[in-house]
């Protein structure tokens, strides 16, 4: 008899009607939602104008699941174009398959194009979003529970994540609950970019190469509890390999740019202050009225009272 694990859901969609409302695709909105939030005050704390990440965001979030979709269909090719699959099903995004490499890859394109419209260096807006980013992942990662996908080798201690679907292969049972092991490396590395964000006032990028490199840090010792079928270069997952040639990337990024551009921008974007400067003389152009108006007002009732005690 089980003492205690992790149940998997009955199923990963709800129907309201004919419309389905599925767990992953919710994980994937609440993420980015979360994301844009704290980028957002990340992004004003360094002298950026309010909504600036967001409005850069309509273009990095669909790049960013296209090249996420992108990496996962290339990858994994042989579940849509082999013998007996339809290949229709690689558009499935809400079935679950977004390669995080892909995602970041091509999201930093369409943040490029929106930074590059508004003027605003790229390497400032990555800082500023990073942590965001890693949350996003947290919160995604649980998209993975709603399907029963992404978990380890088969365990018995009391957080076994329990799988209950015979679907694509899989065997009912109890695993390693990898998806939330990601989900909790993901919490800390938002906070480790916080802390080291502050502490050591990192710029031109190295916040988000931070993040880059403790994700693929985390990311390498995962996937080797995964037991979903990928492919192997010289006997090692290439989503291992992936990890470990990033995180190089990103380690000597941190160092050449530190010894390149030490410090942190001082302006991430232009006019911000003088918008800034405008907005608060506006507000209080118009406090000044609005006190004006009410004492017009109390002067008048004053006479009209005077008026008819005489």
């Amino acid at each position: 008899m089980e003492l205690a694990y992790i149940p998997s859901p009955s199923r990963g969609v709800i129907h309201l009607g004919p419309i389905p409302l599925r767990g992953y695709a919710f994980c994937i909105i609440i993420g980015v939602f979360v994301a844009v939030w704290l980028g957002n005050k990340r992004w004003i704390a360094r002298g950026g104008r309010v909504g600036t990440v967001a409005d850069i965001a309509v273009w990095a979030v669909p790049f960013g699941l296209l090249g996420g979709r992108l990496y996962h269909v290339i990858t994994d090719y042989e579940l849509y174009f082999s013998e007996g699959r339809d290949w229709v099903d690689s558009f499935k995004i809400w079935e679950g398959g977004l390669g995080i490499w892909g995602a970041i890859a091509l999201g930093a394109v369409g943040a490029w194009i929106g930074c590059r419209r508004r003027g605003i260096p790229l390497p400032a807006y990555a800082d500023a979003i990073a942590p965001g980013i890693a949350l996003a992942q947290a919160i995604g990662r649980w998209g993975n529970w709603f399907n029963q996908e992404l978990y380890g080798k088969p365990t018995d201690l009391p957080w076994a994540l329990h799988i209950t679907s015979s679907t694509d292969g899989r065997v009912p049972g109890y695993y390693h609950p990898t998806f939330l092991y990601e989900s909790l490396w993901c919490i800390g590395v938002a906070l480790l970019v916080i802390w080291a964000d502050r502490r050591f006032t990192l710029g031109h990028g190295r916040a988000f190469a931070l993040y880059v490199a403790a994700y693929c840090t985390g990311r390498g010792w995962i996937e080797y509890m995964r037991i979903d079928d990928a492919h192997h270069i010289f006997g090692v997952r290439l989503n291992v390999w992936t990890a470990i040639i990033v995180f190089l990337l990103a380690v000597t990024y941190i160092v050449v740019s530190s010894k390149k551009r030490p410090g942190r921008e001082e302006v991430v974007e232009p006019g911000a202050d003088v918008a800034d400067a405008e907005a608060e003389e506006g507000e209080k152009a118009d406090g000044e009225k609005k006190t004006e108006a009410d004492t017009a007002e109390v002067t008048d009732e004053a006479e009209a009272e005077s008026a008819k005690k005489t």
